[in-house]
């Protein structure tokens, strides 16, 4: 279980390593034999003259490949959009009590909050 946890741990170095390369490869690897298992296991049914075709292969490639997409690029593609810098949350990033308090903050009051988040 180590070998797949090591599997599916993102790396946090930025860049191409030795280990995120490393990964990469034994994730092209073990996808290859799961698809070359897969497709000799459905040659064996009656879908075998679709499979030979270009675009019996093309949906078998997609099928198989939309959901292992995002195992397969778990390293590669830095987390750019949705994710906050580390250390700083915003209020509704929080718990349930801290969106709360933030909410019920300016609760009543008649000026709104700090346009430019400076004091006045």
């Amino acid at each position: 279980m180590n070998l797949w946890r090591w599997l599916i741990t993102p790396d946090p170095a930025p860049g191409l390593t030795r280990t995120k390369l490393l990964k990469l490869v034994a994730r092209v690897v073990l996808f290859a034999v799961v698809a070359t298992l897969l497709s000799s296991l459905l040659s064996l049914t009656p879908l075998r003259p679709y499979l030979n075709t270009w675009w019996g292969s093309l949906i078998f490639i997609l099928i198989l490949y939309v959901p292992l997409a995002r195992y397969m690029t778990l390293d590669t593609i830095p987390r750019t959009r949705g994710a906050a810098p580390a250390g700083k949350t915003t209020p509704a990033a929080g718990t349930s009590a801290q969106r709360r308090r933030e909410r019920n903050r300016y609760a009543g009051v008649r000026k709104g909050p700090p346009k430019y988040g400076g004091r006045r």
